[in-house]
C-alpha cells in the first residue's frame, strides 16, 4: 500500500510520547531521537519529549521502556549493537531483548572510521598490520565491546598484528587522548570525528562499519581491501527504534512510515544525516528482521568468543 493509505490509529496518541534514549546528549543516538521526536510531533499532533537514560549497554534505557504499557507512547532509540550484544556482555539481563521489545525501524550512523594520529607513520592497512606485527598499537574503543573492537579482535587473528585496546566511555574522552598522542589510533562515527579530521589532527584509514563515504574520497571498506567474513561485513551499526512489546501492530506499522518519511520530510533530520553521513534507506518490516537476524548473532557470538563482559 502507498504510505498515504496507513491511517494514523484510532485514539492514538491520547498523550504525550516520550522517546527513551539510551545514549547520553551529544551522540548521533541523543541527536537523531530529538529530529524524531520533532517530526512525530507535528506529524501526530501531540509532544514528543526525548529521555536520556545511557549505561547498561542499553539496558537501563530498554528496560524502562520494555516495562512501560505497550501502547504506543513509549518508545526506545538505541544503537542496535547494544541490544545484540547485552546477553552475552551482561551476566544479568533485566529483560529478554528478543522478546520484551519490537522492533520498529532502524536508521543508519553513516561510516565509522578508523582514524590515525597525524604522526603516526602509517597510511593505510597494508602499512598498520606491517606496523603492528614488529610491535603493539594502542588503540582507542569507544565503548567496551563495540564492532570496532571485535573487529581489531579478527584482524589480529587472521593477520598476527598486535593491538592494545584502551577502552573509554564514549568518543569524546577517545578523541582526546588521540589528539593528544596518547593513543596512536581510534574509531568513530564522522559526528564525532570530523572535526579532528578537518583540522588534520587525524587522518582515515579504514572505513571499519559501514559503505564508502562521498565525504572520504578514496578510503576503503574492510571487502575493498580483501578482509571477508561476519567481523568484518555484519557488525554494522545504526539507531534503531523499539516499543514495548504487545504493542498494537497498527501504531507499530505508523510509527515506521513516520521514520521512513522524516528521512526527505524533516529538515532536522536530514541534517543530523547529513553531519552523520548517512546516506542508507531505513529499514522497516522484512528488511529490519533480515538485518537483526544477520547482525545481532555475529555481535554475540564474537562478543562471547572475546571473553569481554561489561559486569
Amino acid at each position: 500500500l502507498p504510505l498515504s493509505a496507513l491511517a494514523q490509529p484510532a485514539g492514538w496518541p491520547s498523550k504525550t510520547i516520550r522517546i527513551v534514549a539510551a545514549q547520553a546528549p551529544g551522540s548521533s543516538n541523543d541527536a537523531t531521537a530529538r529530529a524524531f521526536a520533532d517530526f512525530f510531533s507535528q506529524k501526530l499532533k501531540t509532544p514528543v519529549v526525548v529521555e536520556n537514560r545511557p549505561g547498561g549497554v542499553g539496558m537501563i534505557a530498554g528496560e524502562m521502556v520494555a516495562r512501560s504499557a505497550p501502547d504506543g507512547h513509549t518508545l526506545l532509540l538505541t544503537l542496535q549493537s547494544q541490544p545484540a550484544q547485552a546477553p552475552a556482555l551482561l551476566k544479568k539481563l533485566p529483560i529478554d531483548p528478543d522478546k520484551d521489545l519490537v522492533p520498529i525501524a532502524s536508521i543508519g550512523v553513516g561510516p565509522v572510521v578508523a582514524v590515525a594520529h597525524k604522526d603516526f607513520p602509517v597510511h593505510n592497512l597494508a602499512e598498520l598490520i606491517a606496523y603492528a606485527k614488529t610491535k603493539p598499537v594502542n588503540v582507542g574503543n569507544y565503548a567496551v565491546g563495540s564492532g570496532w573492537s571485535m573487529m581489531l579482535n579478527q584482524l589480529a587473528k587472521d593477520t598476527g598484528a598486535q593491538f592494545t585496546v584502551v577502552n573509554y566511555k564514549g568518543t569524546g574522552a577517545m578523541l582526546a587522548d588521540l589528539y593528544g598522542g596518547q593513543i596512536q589510533m581510534g574509531a568513530g562515527s564522522l559526528a564525532g570525528i570530523g572535526g579532528g579530521l578537518t583540522a588534520g589532527h587525524i587522518r582515515p584509514i579504514l572505513i571499519a562499519i559501514g559503505e564508502r563515504s562521498k565525504r572520504l574520497p578514496g578510503i576503503p571498506t574492510w571487502v575493498d581491501v580483501g578482509f571477508r567474513g561476519p567481523a568484518y561485513e555484519d557488525l554494522a551499526e545504526t539507531n534503531m527504534l523499539f516499543a514495548p512489546a504487545g504493542t498494537p501492530q497498527a501504531i507499530v506499522d505508523h510509527l515506521a512510515q513516520l521514520v521512513r518519511e522524516s528521512v526527505t520530510e524533516s529538515p532536522k533530520v536530514k541534517a543530523v544525516r547529513e553531519t552523520l553521513s548517512a546516506e542508507d534507506v531505513p529499514l522497516t518490516g522484512a528488511a529490519l528482521a533480515q538485518f537483526i537476524a544477520r547482525s545481532w548473532p555475529t555481535y554475540r557470538r564474537l562478543t562471547r568468543e572475546s571473553g569481554i563482559t561489561a559486569d
